[in-house]
């Protein structure tokens, strides 16, 4: 069943949106900030981590998707956006000396916690 975002919308589908909006930016352009390092830093494990990055904000671009078009798959969807940036999140702050890998875990952690909210909101 489709539902009208007009007539829908909650505040905290709103700051579930704005929360993967965020993260998805910070991944992509952590995701650069790691290409710019090249040479000897682009190892297997970087590698794995952008990887992790770029599903990462797909995933959040599809949550906010399914959550502006009123999806009935909204809640499984942030359910799996919510695992998916928590598991970035973990592989982000293994590099903890890295500022812009942390902003990165600090905006996934973030994006997981609403999107835990939004299954909350339906339970």
């Amino acid at each position: 069943m489709m539902m009208m975002m007009t007539e829908t919308m909650t505040s905290e589908m709103q700051a579930c949106i704005d929360a993967c909006m965020n993260c998805h930016k910070m991944c992509m352009e952590t995701m650069t900030h790691c290409m710019s390092k090249g040479g000897m830093h682009m190892d297997k494990t970087m590698m794995s981590m952008m990887s992790m990055m770029r599903d990462c904000a797909e995933m959040c671009m599809m949550c906010m998707n399914m959550m502006m078009g009123g999806s009935e798959f909204m809640e499984r969807t942030c359910m799996l956006c919510a695992e998916m940036c928590d598991r970035c999140a973990m592989a982000c702050e293994m590099m903890s000396d890295d500022a812009k890998m942390m902003e990165c875990a600090a905006a996934c952690r973030k994006c997981a916690e609403s999107c835990r909210s939004m299954h909350m909101m339906t339970a």
